[in-house]
């Protein structure tokens, strides 16, 4: 089942669109802007919101409900805290989709357009890209510190197994 488009006139979700990290720094000329080329989404439980190795120009912004990032059909994270930022590395590097996004459970999301950056001149488009790339450094950062922990917990398990197949080894011959 398609996403359902709603109106970007929806007070409350307007509301806490404003209190998103990404988003409380843009004046209300900028914002304004942001708003005219989005959309409030809504998907049911088990709907794909991105599929791996497509194309777009699409950045969501999570505000309510739980989503899955998937990768090769296995589940490898989850997001549900409101102003979660999930498809913003095809907007950056241009790649296509590394990972598809699953509803978890029904979800509201905000759809921003990210080709609104190419229609801004001077310093506008300059401030706007600035507070864009800074949410995105902030949200790939902490990504970045959790693959860490888990490759270090991988590690440790896998110097532990080996030293476990060495001391079975020793006992066997």
């Amino acid at each position: 089942m398609p996403a359902v488009d709603y109106p970007s006139d929806n007070k409350e979700i307007l509301d806490k669109l404003r209190l998103m990290p990404a988003l409380k720094r843009l004046n209300e000329e900028d914002l304004d802007g942001v708003l005219s080329l989005s959309r409030i989404q809504r998907f049911e439980e088990g709907e794909i919101i991105i599929r791996e190795g497509q194309y777009d120009n699409w950045i969501y912004f999570l505000i309510s409900g739980k989503i899955a990032i998937e990768k090769k059909g296995e589940a490898i994270g989850v997001l549900q805290e409101r102003g979660d930022i999930f498809g913003e590395m095809g907007i950056i590097d241009g790649s296509p989709r590394s990972a598809t996004i699953r509803a978890v459970d029904k979800s509201v999301c905000f759809a921003m357009d990210a080709s609104y950056i190419d229609r801004l001149k001077g310093n506008d488009r300059v401030s706007f890209q600035c507070i864009l790339y800074q949410a995105f450094a902030q949200i790939l950062a902490t990504r970045l510190r959790i693959a860490d922990d888990r490759f270090l917990k991988v590690k440790d398990a896998n110097a532990a197994l080996e030293k476990e197949i060495r001391k079975l080894r020793a006992e066997a011959t």
